[in-house]
């Protein structure tokens, strides 16, 4: 199967500081990678720099055959790449309804219309008229994804979805992802929540300080408990 992303050699930071040392990986279009590791170990600065927020200092970054390393957010979202945030970053005084009329206009044209969102995503449906300070943490993040979904994306960076949510919000978002992949949409899951990433990855990158330790299936990584445990610094 070919990558829909593919990242070689890549290295980035802030400030002067270098966060990611050569960072290599690849995404098979149509499936769900889980980008694995402790706090501070470069994950959002890989998804970061993969949608153009953060400028690579070297390396590249192969979008569906296309490089687009050093190019403008908004020009690798008109690419298909659409990137959902740790922490969802909703705007308070918008409602869900102004929320998805903005990311509609915005987006590209294709399957993924406001009814198929609703759909997919019913509690929005109920909930349009709210702003986004009066939302839940799980429907703030599901309105996080819609919005991603209606610019009609080939590729989902998630970053921490189940940052602050219930488990069985946690388990929705999982629903929500395995049926984004069944669709053909190929998705980077950064996570902490290893029964998350778990449930829905093909395949686990895990990261330590800024290096990728282990790029492998996610059935031999839960193979080997110890290695596991070791490789993500947990007891």
């Amino acid at each position: 199967m070919a990558a829909i992303l593919s990242v070689r050699d890549l290295r980035s930071g802030y400030a002067g500081s270098e966060v990611l040392h050569g960072v290599s990986f690849d995404l098979e279009e149509g499936s769900v990678l889980g980008l694995l590791g402790r706090n501070g170990v470069g994950k959002s600065t890989l998804v970061s720099t993969v949608m153009g927020l953060v400028r690579p200092r070297a390396g590249s970054v192969v979008v569906d055959g296309t490089e687009v390393a050093g190019r403008r957010p908004d020009q690798i979202a008109s690419m298909g790449v659409a990137y959902v945030p740790q922490g969802r970053r909703i705007f308070a005084p918008l409602t869900v309804d102004e929320h998805l009329a903005i990311a509609d206009r915005a987006g590209r044209s294709g399957s993924w219309t406001r009814e198929r969102v609703l759909e997919l995503l019913p509690r929005l449906g109920e909930r349009l008229g709210h702003r986004g300070d009066q939302l839940s943490g799980g429907e703030q993040q599901m309105l996080a994804i819609a919005r991603g979904l209606l610019t009609n994306p080939r590729l989902l960076l998630l970053d921490e979805p189940s940052d602050g949510l219930a488990p069985t919000i946690v388990q929705l978002v999982g629903d929500v992802v395995r049926e984004l992949c069944a669709g053909g949409l190929s998705v980077l899951l950064v996570e902490q929540d290893l029964r998350l990433a778990f449930s829905v990855a093909q395949r686990v990158v895990v990261m330590s300080k800024g290096t990728v330790r282990l790029d492998t299936t996610t059935e031999d990584f839960r193979s080997d408990p110890v290695r596991a445990r070791a490789l993500l610094g947990v007891g």
